[in-house]
């Protein structure tokens, strides 16, 4: 688990960022997390947001899509939330949630770097 808490580490580098986990998709529950806080309950968003990723991909099987998800974005009034599934070989049903305050964060850049962690990231 070093590995996923320097990547956690170094995603919450990323400017404007306001909390990660690593969430594995299947029981909806965090594997890490790191930031977060009163106003962001991880635990609360990774389950939350497993839904949001069963959908997306039952909704890609349904129409015959035959391609993966790179990223999700939602945006909100006052943050971005990145979803981004892990796609290496031991990272098979993860994925990594990135909060972001809006005022701060460049998304590009926060996108960029995301990809870049996960990208790397063994589990």
């Amino acid at each position: 688990m070093a590995e996923t808490e320097i990547a956690l580490k170094e995603a919450m580098t990323i400017e404007g960022a306001l909390g990660v986990a690593l969430v594995d998709y299947g029981s909806g529950m965090a594997l890490g997390v790191m930031g977060g806080g009163r106003d962001l309950d991880l635990a609360v968003a990774a389950a939350g947001n497993t839904d949001l990723v069963r959908a997306k991909m039952r909704t890609m099987e349904m129409l015959g899509l035959d391609d993966g998800i790179e990223d999700v974005l939602v945006t909100l009034s006052g943050q971005y939330h990145l979803i981004r599934p892990l796609t290496s070989r031991t990272g098979k049903g993860l994925f990594l949630y990135l909060a972001l305050d809006r005022g701060r964060a460049n998304l590009a850049m926060a996108r960029h770097r995301l990809k870049r962690i996960e990208s790397s990231l063994e589990v």
